[in-house]
């Protein structure tokens, strides 16, 4: 039997969605094909420190809270912050990036494993950077023809009047209420919806100290319904799954924390409507050149039409997680979705030319 490929799996990171990604990678570590893989975990710290396979294992060993845990800088830790894993990352035959949000999941690690030479599982550097800000996700899925909510892009001034003044021009433009969205987050964590004026300007001021870049859009009513895509260019769609909630927004104590939100899958939907989620979910992910996985987010109207929210190219990726269970409804279990992600990413990697 051959050796199991080392398989790096690089999670947490400085966004803000650091426990999300901690949770996942635990679960993979946990359940991956030993077999098959030899897992490499690489934590980065919340100020983007890079910790060696040790020091993460220990931290991993620590006895926190799901979706509280953090990885923490070590008292010696370098100021440069790939130091302790340079050569390990020599040593890796293939990467599962686990980072949701900025410098993870927006085309920034990507780069850095392309630059290694190192096949990695997820869509390539462009993908990513689309699919990561809002505000090119919408332009380039408006340019292929997707019914969007209606939106603007804004750089919020850090002043309260000039904030003011903003939000009179944003209500005039797409009346409310609204929802203001940091351009390059994720988790809902940062989103405000908002009624008033007043409130939009405080949004604003708040939203601008986790992105410099906002996306304020309508309020589009309707069921709130996902699917999964894995593959490269031979693409496929998962079964469709849909959230319910009794907060106000699907926010992140929504999301992680409050009981009463639900994730039912697969959706109470007609076959028609599964279908056209599927087309509508493929044609999304080509739209941006994705490869490996991503989940595609629609609302699902009372009329029965459906309006493109968003896709996520780094999914969450816990057992409980939407990406995973609408596979393992099809009889895909997570250890084989992590081994078919990582056979992706290796076929990607051989397809790419020599120059």
């Amino acid at each position: 039997m051959a050796d199991p490929l080392k398989l790096g799996l690089i999670f947490g990171g400085r966004s803000v969605e650091h426990e999300v990604s901690v949770a996942s990678a635990i679960d993979v570590i946990a359940s991956v094909d030993s077999d098959r893989f030899e897992v490499v975990p690489i934590g980065v710290t919340k100020t983007g420190v890079w910790l060696s396979h040790a020091e993460t294992r220990r931290q991993l060993d620590r006895d926190d809270q799901l979706f509280h845990k953090t990885l923490e800088n070590p008292a010696a830790a370098s100021e440069a912050p790939l130091a302790g894993v340079s050569e390990t990352l020599s040593q890796l035959e293939a990467v599962f990036p686990l980072i949701h949000g900025p410098q993870g999941e927006d085309g920034t690690l990507q780069g850095l494993l392309e630059l290694a030479g190192l096949p990695y599982v997820g869509c390539g550097v462009a993908a990513s950077s689309i699919g990561m800000d809002k505000g090119l996700m919408k332009a380039v899925f408006r340019d292929a023809g997707f019914a969007m909510a209606e939106s603007t892009v804004v750089y919020p001034s850090d002043r309260e009047a000039e904030a003011l003044v903003q939000a009179r021009e944003i209500e005039t433009e797409l009346g409310l209420p609204v929802f203001v969205k940091p351009a390059n987050g994720g988790s809902s964590v940062g989103v405000h919806k908002v009624h008033g004026r007043e409130q939009l300007a405080t949004a604003l001021l708040e939203a601008r100290n986790i992105d410099r870049k906002l996306v304020v859009e309508c309020e589009v009513e309707g069921r709130e319904i996902e699917c999964a895509v894995i593959g490269n260019q031979e693409a496929e769609a998962s079964t469709v799954g849909e959230v319910r909630y009794a907060r106000e927004f699907y926010d992140y104590e929504a999301k992680y924390l409050d009981p009463r939100s639900q994730v039912i899958a697969p959706a109470d939907l007609p076959p028609e409507t599964v279908g056209k989620v599927q087309e509508l979910s493929l044609r999304a992910f080509h739209a941006i050149g994705g490869s490996g996985m991503s989940r595609v987010d629609f609302f699902l109207r009372p009329d029965g039409s459906l309006v493109l929210s968003e896709i996520n190219t780094i999914p969450g990726f816990t057992p409980a997680s939407m990406f995973p269970r609408l596979w393992q409804i099809l009889g895909v279990s997570y250890t084989e979705l992590i081994t078919r992600l990582v056979e992706l990413a290796l076929a990607r990697h051989q397809e790419k030319p020599i120059v």
